[in-house]
């Protein structure tokens, strides 16, 4: 029996292997002819191999770094094949400006992976386009405002979250732990009593699993296989990770449908608690007054919150667990942010008014933002129409990659781009100076919505931590030895480490 099963094993692989040589015989003849066939003046790039492309010149597992090395060869605006897909890389702080700012139409568009079109069928905000887009963005964007983000109402929220945070931090009694579940909880109850109306316990069974869902989704989202998948679809059935996005998938929209069903049964016109309250007071208007093919339904709303929820969980908390690593890091300059805040704020809660009086803390926060560089290839676009753009032809709808490392750490714009240096915020005076170049939440059509929310979420958490805590690498653990690498999946996330939050008297 076990001969038998071994045969039929081999004879299994034989047939696998034939079938990927005749597969790829015959890509080489469809694509070696068609594909990779270049229209006059397009951007110059590496010659691709048939069916494969560039694939072969690039990490996978850290993508942004290999295009980066490719525009050192290719100049600001190459292209690069992933598989049979052509792909137009900008680098550089103006090049990405310049597209992003002054050919924001033409650049506008969001190209729609085959993973994130599975999920989102072009729903929502961050994976659709067109008019459906546009009203999201703007009713969300509308919305989002009324309920106070990146004003006082926010502030509010963020006071109140940071107690319970401290409280965690304080738990474990200067011990070693792990930042990124309850940085995650704190931060993920922002946007949740800005969505649902309401904060949840960090104790929650069901909070805690749809915050690790969507820290989950985010880093496989972007990871090796998925970036496969996405040029080679037929690999979808031999990848756990895919199987996995698909399973977080029908759980989220499980306790989705739970969370706003619960919200229905006491809805008031009078009194909207939060962006599903309003969605759905929307789409009972529409219903009621015949509109036909409104776009206030439910796949919308069940987007739309997932990409709320997810982007105004990952991107924040991430940044503020890069944060929490480089203070432990560079004690140096956490001592002279725990110097300012005790000079400026003393022993009182931070509010937002007190970064005007905090230049170097502020210059801190930006520059955490700038190294730790946590989107660097951005979300891909896609070119409306055709373009020429800095002398080259982009044809419509070709995929373009706004290379956000590469203006974040732009050698022409940071006097040391690939070092922790927050004198890069300050002038000769130590007062705080913006940066053109600082373009951490992208810009133009596309930038993030939830810029000011973030913002304001970044700068009272961080400043609260620093003002009751010291930061230090666990016992046995140098500050030399804390690594910032990351590890890449949509987002550039901290690889796993321990931190001690040591109470400050």
């Amino acid at each position: 029996m076990a001969l038998v099963e071994g045969l039929l094993l081999q004879a299994t692989s034989t047939g696998i292997l034939l079938g990927l040589v005749i597969l790829l015989a015959v890509f080489y003849f469809l694509f070696s002819s068609s594909s990779f066939k270049e229209a006059a003046n397009e951007p110059p790039g590496p010659k691709p191999l048939p069916l494969l492309g560039n694939l072969l010149q690039l990490d996978l597992d850290r993508p942004h770094e290999s295009l980066c090395e490719l525009a050192k060869t290719y100049g600001s605006v190459f292209k690069v094949y992933f598989g049979p897909k052509k792909v137009v890389v900008l680098a550089g702080y103006k090049t990405v400006k310049q597209a992003l700012v002054n050919y924001a139409e033409e650049f506008g568009e969001r190209e729609i992976a085959r993973t994130f079109k599975n999920f989102s069928q072009e729903h929502g905000i961050l994976f659709s386009n067109g008019e459906n887009w546009k009203e999201m963005r703007r009713f969300a964007l509308t919305n989002l405002r009324d309920f106070g983000m990146g004003k006082r109402g926010s502030e509010e929220k963020i006071i109140e979250e940071i107690h319970y945070l401290k409280e965690v931090f304080e738990s474990f009694g200067g011990e070693p732990f792990n930042t990124t579940q309850p940085v995650n909880y704190a931060v993920s109850n922002i946007i949740s009593s800005i969505v649902y109306g309401s904060r949840f316990e960090y104790s929650d069974h069901h909070f805690k699993q749809m915050v690790e869902r969507a820290n989950e989704n985010v880093r496989i989202g972007g990871s090796a296989p998925i970036r496969l998948y996405n040029v080679f679809p037929w690999i979808g059935p031999f990848l756990r990770s895919k199987r996995t996005l698909e399973t977080n998938a029908e759980k989220n929209k499980k306790q989705i449908n739970e969370l706003v069903s619960a919200l229905k049964e006491t809805l008031n016109p009078d009194d909207c608690r939060g962006y599903v309250d309003c969605f759905l007071l929307r789409k009972q208007r529409d219903e009621q007054s015949g509109q036909k093919n409104s776009r206030f339904n439910e796949k919308n709303l069940f987007t739309t919150v997932v990409n709320l929820f997810v982007a105004g969980t990952d991107t924040t908390g991430t940044t503020l667990r890069w944060g929490l690593l480089l203070m432990a890091k560079y004690p140096h300059i956490q001592n002279r942010v725990h110097e300012e805040i005790d000079r400026v704020i003393g022993g009182r809660q931070a509010v937002v008014e007190d970064r005007k009086n905090l230049p170097y803390t502020d210059a801190v926060i930006h520059e955490i933002q700038r190294l730790a560089n946590i989107v660097p290839m951005s979300l891909p676009h896609t070119t409306s129409c055709d373009v020429q753009f800095n002398g080259f032809f982009i044809k419509k709808g070709t995929t373009v990659y706004p290379l956000l490392t590469s203006v974040l750490r732009d050698e022409n714009e940071w006097e040391s781009p690939h070092a922790f240096n927050p004198a890069h915020f300050l002038d000769e005076k130590g007062r705080f100076v913006k940066k053109d170049a600082f373009l951490p939440f992208s810009a133009g059509r596309r930038v993030c919505l939830g810029e000011s929310l973030a913002r304001m979420e970044l700068f009272l958490f961080f400043t609260s931590l620093l003002q009751h805590f010291c930061f230090s690498p666990p016992p046995g653990v140098s500050e030399d030895q804390l690594d910032l690498m990351g590890v890449v999946g949509i987002t550039l996330n901290p690889s796993p480490h321990k931190l001690c939050a040591v109470k400050r008297s």
